[in-house]
């Protein structure tokens, strides 16, 4: 199994009584919420977080994109990746750039052929719809998203691997001239992840094409079913999915006794559920992004969920792994020898959780959690 350090690089110093005047913290709350002081702070300190990371033996860590939000401020996600690339030694997962959003899907293939030619072939290279609400940000129809991802995929792929110039025309993107300079430096081209929240379209494609899939945070039920479905797929392409094809994102928090991560972890994990991710039904499913069967099939892993859920019903569904070393070590080990999965995408900061406490938890993970689970996958 391999172990990612993934950051959302959240605006931790909201002021969580956005709620009384606004109902979410995306697209529409005030940018006045946000502190140009703090920023530099929270940059600086979330940096040092990934490369302490690095540093403790993760596999590699990732970054996301995100818009007009206090949930991430990673608008460009390559200028994160561009400021580690030289100084940590691990891989490098932007997960991902949000396709459909883009004009000039060229602008990508050539981002990330310079982040790959940096780190000398270190690049994972993730390619996203975006949820609902970056639509909204950008103007551009849900209702064109898939298809505006998979013209954007297939100009990127052959933009790293047809020798230019030559003409690329498609219903949505259309260019004379693609001859991208630089080159990728890894052959045929950087690998490419898909995460998702599920969406059965997106599945079935990843599948065919044998790229890794990650399933974002979801109850442990739901994770398990959309990675089985991955799996489905790819025996229906003549393959067995092997477990480098298969991923989960969760939330985990470690402390010295299970009594005593959860107590430090809640006010956090409950502020990142009820307030950083609080969005109403039209900003994260607009009409037309997602098809009758995915929504269906979306709508049904968040099923009971409220906007304010509580830490116990986090830690019950198992969207949330929080406890002592041993604790943490031992729920990993049981979904991964449940689900089958061989990356572990671990979101150790959430929400407001402070520096000191994301420190501790990364740390105890580092050292103590991660060579457990080694060992005892190993055996």
């Amino acid at each position: 199994m391999k172990f990612f350090l993934f950051h959302l690089m959240p605006y931790a110093n909201l002021d969580l009584n956005y709620t009384a005047k606004y109902d979410t913290a995306w697209v529409t709350l005030p940018n006045s919420y946000f502190d140009p002081a703090r920023g530099h702070e929270l940059y600086n300190r979330y940096l040092d977080e990934l490369e302490l990371g690095d540093q403790l033996g993760f596999d590699g860590v990732g970054v996301n994109e995100h818009h007009q939000t206090a949930y991430g401020l990673m608008a460009t996600p390559g200028v994160i990746a561009g400021a580690l690339s030289r100084r940590i030694k691990g891989k490098i997962a932007v997960l991902g750039r949000a396709l459909p959003l883009l004009n000039n899907p060229l602008q990508v293939a050539e981002e990330f052929a310079i982040l790959d030619g940096i780190t000398g072939g270190r690049l994972i290279a993730g390619f996203v719809r975006g949820i609902g609400a970056e639509y909204y940000v950008y103007g551009t129809s849900p209702a064109q998203s898939h298809a505006r991802f998979l013209e954007a995929h297939d100009l990127i792929v052959r933009a790293w691997t047809q020798t230019g110039p030559f003409h690329f025309e498609g219903e949505h993107y259309d260019f004379q001239y693609v001859n991208t300079w630089p080159r990728p430096y890894q052959k045929p081209h950087p690998p490419i992840w898909i995460p998702s929240q599920g969406s059965r379209e997106t599945i079935v494609w990843a599948a065919k094409k044998k790229y890794t899939y990650l399933q974002t945070y979801s109850p442990v039920a739901a994770v398990k079913r959309f990675l089985d479905m991955y799996k489905e797929e790819a025996q229906k392409n003549g393959y067995t999915a092997s477990p480098d094809q298969l991923g989960w994102m969760a939330p985990i928090y470690v402390a010295e006794t299970d009594e005593r991560a959860y107590a430090e972890a809640k006010p956090h994990i409950e502020a990142f559920i009820g307030k950083f991710l609080r969005m109403p039904s039209q900003l994260s499913r607009p009409p037309g992004y997602l098809s009758a069967a995915s929504a269906q099939a979306v709508m049904s892993a968040k099923a009971g969920h409220s906007i304010e859920r509580t830490i116990d019903e986090l830690l019950e569904e198992g969207s949330f792994i929080c406890g002592s070393v041993e604790t943490v070590a031992r729920k990993i080990l049981e979904t991964q020898q449940m689900i089958g999965y061989g990356n572990q995408l671990c979101l150790m900061q959430f929400g407001t959780l402070p520096a000191d406490l994301t420190r501790k938890n990364l740390e105890l993970f580092g050292t103590r959690v991660m060579p457990m689970l080694h060992e005892r996958i190993a055996a």
